[in-house]
């Protein structure tokens, strides 16, 4: 069995690969890592081009776009591995990237993933909005990381280059334990895309696992590279997918009050799009809350299983208040004045 196998979700992605394999190839064999790239069924030349220019890559196909969560369920069904490394397609590695990550993970046997700093591929300065130097969310689920806060993102000046315990783990470039991975059920297919790894590592902190970053591992990540930000499809999936993920982790005692509250904040954010006439998100958000409601009564049975093997309900880094309020309401923009 491999000890870290590097494993790259791609979909149409071939001029994704020629730039940004090179970089990984480079720097994670060095440091006696295998990678992989799992093709998500794609119609483009991806897979003619990991044959003809990275022999040394492992190629998994699969059938057809599964997707984000289901398609990484289905590729580390066929990797053996100690740990894998779930890496955006866009992420340009740096050399010895992975030895600080799998030196902590050795160490601390309590850990069941954690992930590198990540920094902006375009302004390279700056934190990358997905995920930059640790995921935390508020009461209400809304995520937030060190180094980001709603969508204004600092500028890296080393103010959060400290190991520390984070609730959630970027998606971008996830380095999990495979046997944690399994044992908490991989990511919910159901998501599709977005959210389902901090929907994973509310699973795995509620089960007594701890998440870090280890920011002395850096990597660099272009974002939004699938969809823009502001796209309606993308608007559906992260409201439709927060709503999910609060439903099944969420403790009994707070499920009610929370999602209360969080009917009345979307139809404000719902509000807020028809304000900046962009209907589409506005719809997006509408139609999400829509589709939460109807896929509500399939989820009782992940939620019960949660439930039950949940050992605590109070995570640290879960925060108590609401990041809107704080953001908006008392003007706090960074996350070290929270």
């Amino acid at each position: 069995m491999d000890k870290i196998a590097v494993v790259i979700l791609n979909w149409n992605g071939s001029a994704m690969l020629r730039q940004f394999l090179p970089s990984v190839v480079r720097y994670s064999e060095t440091d006696g890592a295998v990678v992989w790239v799992a093709d998500n069924g794609s119609t483009d030349d991806s897979v003619e081009t990991v044959v003809r220019e990275f022999p040394s890559v492992r190629l998994i196909r699969l059938a057809e776009n599964y997707g984000f969560a289901e398609g990484y369920n289905r590729a580390l069904e066929q990797v053996e591995a100690e740990y894998v490394v779930l890496l955006n397609s866009d992420v340009e590695v740096t050399a010895h990237w992975l030895r600080p990550l799998v030196e902590f993970m050795d160490a601390h046997p309590e850990m069941a993933a954690c992930q590198p700093k990540l920094l902006s591929y375009h302004h390279r300065q700056q934190f990358e909005y997905a995920g930059a130097s640790g995921g935390f969310i508020d009461r209400y689920g809304y995520p937030f990381c060190r180094g980001r806060l709603m969508g204004k993102v600092e500028e890296d000046r080393g103010q959060y280059d400290t190991v520390a315990p984070v609730f959630w783990a970027s998606g971008a470039a996830l380095f999990i334990r495979r046997r944690d991975y399994q044992e908490a059920g991989g990511l919910d297919a159901r998501f599709f895309a977005h959210m389902e790894e901090i929907d994973l590592c509310w699973r795995l902190r509620a089960r007594g696992r701890e998440l870090a970053c280890v920011p002395q591992s850096v990597v660099y990540h272009v974002g939004a590279a699938t969809l823009k930000k502001e796209n309606p499809r993308k608007t559906f999936l992260n409201f439709r997918n927060n709503l999910l993920m609060l439903y099944k982790n969420l403790p009994a005692e707070e499920l009610v009050s929370v999602m209360r509250v969080r009917a009345f904040l979307d139809y404000v954010a719902a509000l807020h799009f028809l304000l900046q006439f962009q209907f589409a998100n506005a719809w997006a958000v509408v139609r999400a809350r829509r589709a939460y409601r109807a896929m509500k009564p399939s989820l009782s049975a992940s939620r019960m299983e949660n439930m039950r093997k949940a050992v605590t309900g109070f995570i640290p880094q879960r925060r108590e208040f609401s990041l809107l309020w704080q953001f908006y309401g008392r003007g706090k923009k960074t996350f070290d004045v929270l």
